[in-house]
């Protein structure tokens, strides 16, 4: 097992790309904290369970600081230790830019960019302090590689985390932390499920070249990678995952 006895965070974990990713991290030996605000992480831990390895529900909203010490806390109470944290949890409601209020982008601000640096703000210290760590980053093509009508408060947001994770890359070098991002494109999921018709969703497959959706396990055997020592040599990165979309 690629992750034996390493304790993971992973955050927006509830459903979707963050519960296959948790439970990918399971898969490989890692202890998983799965956190989320929804009451599905107790679904989830029970699955993780039922994979034979440990894990542990804390309900967090990403956006409140006191929420995410404590997130780290009772995390370090629970395993002793945090070995990776990946940063899943995100919002995207469209909104048009003329119809967007300040409200409107500093709830998907505070989510998607602020609750990144909350989170890894609170589990560096621990992650230093062992000179050994994983940040894994979800960012987005929308916003690092292409932009989307209804969604510029997304879009920042996600070309913020790309930012970010280069730049902490550097800073966080000298501890053996390995920050990475990754960018996926269209990702079948239930949220991403109901922003479309099915003549809209058939255009789409058609204009990716790999010709298909791509699936949560897509983007959690790349997070369980960077999440393993196979990956020590890669740092600051933002890999895209879409089927090929952005290269046209």
């Amino acid at each position: 097992m690629k992750l034996k006895n390493k304790v993971a965070i992973v955050t927006g974990a509830g459903q979707g790309i963050g519960k296959e990713i948790a439970l990918s991290l399971a898969r490989e030996g890692a202890k998983v904290v799965v956190s989320d605000i929804t009451d599905k992480i107790y679904d989830v831990v029970k699955e993780i369970e039922g994979l034979g390895s440990q894990a542990l529900a804390i309900k967090t909203d990403v956006s409140n600081s006191k929420q995410t010490e404590e997130l780290t806390k009772n995390t370090i109470d629970k395993f002793g230790r945090i070995d990776i944290l990946v940063n899943n949890a995100g919002i995207y409601p469209f909104k048009s830019f003329l119809e967007m209020k300040e409200e409107d982008w500093d709830k998907v601000l505070n989510i998607n960019l602020k609750g990144v640096f909350n989170c890894t703000k609170a589990v560096t210290p621990m992650m230093v302090k062992q000179k050994y760590g994983k940040i894994v980053n979800i960012a987005s093509i929308a916003g690092t590689r292409v932009g989307y009508l209804g969604l510029t408060h997304y879009c920042a947001s996600k070309a913020g985390i790309a930012g970010f994770t280069k730049a902490l890359a550097l800073e966080l070098s000298s501890y053996k932390i390995n920050v990475n991002a990754i960018a996926p494109g269209a990702i079948e999921t239930p949220g991403a499920n109901g922003t479309m018709d099915e003549k809209t969703r058939k255009g789409f497959i058609e204009s990716v070249p790999l010709k298909r959706f791509g699936q949560p396990i897509d983007i959690a055997n790349l997070a369980v990678f960077l999440a393993s020592d196979e990956s020590s040599y890669i740092t600051g990165e933002c890999i895209v995952v879409d089927g090929g979309l952005t290269n046209q």
